[in-house]
């Protein structure tokens, strides 16, 4: 199935929905995402200031896998832009 997700509150639906389909209860998916009941709460009511970090982590958990539909015109920066910081991590990697 493939759904848009645009906002917290769109995210915040797939993990409830997913983690309620589980019959797993909030607090023990928050301690097995290693995150607080409160997060977890958070997110589920999609709060829009929840850390996108933990967001995709959490998701990922689930099994769920984000894409992006960019236009193919932003190819050439992206990968310019990315092969940047390819570049910076591994001039900052200690030795």
């Amino acid at each position: 199935m493939r759904i848009s997700l645009s906002t917290v509150e769109d995210a915040g639906a797939v993990v409830r929905t997913l983690r309620k389909q589980g019959h797993v209860r909030i607090d023990d998916f928050a301690l097995t995402a290693q995150v607080s009941k409160q997060f977890m709460t958070d997110l589920e009511n999609g709060k829009p200031t929840i850390q996108m970090g933990r967001v995709l982590a959490l998701l990922q958990k689930l099994g769920v896998r984000i894409t992006l539909e960019l236009p193919d015109a932003v190819a050439p920066a992206l990968s310019a832009e990315q092969e940047r910081r390819r570049r910076r991590k591994t001039a900052s990697a200690p030795l």
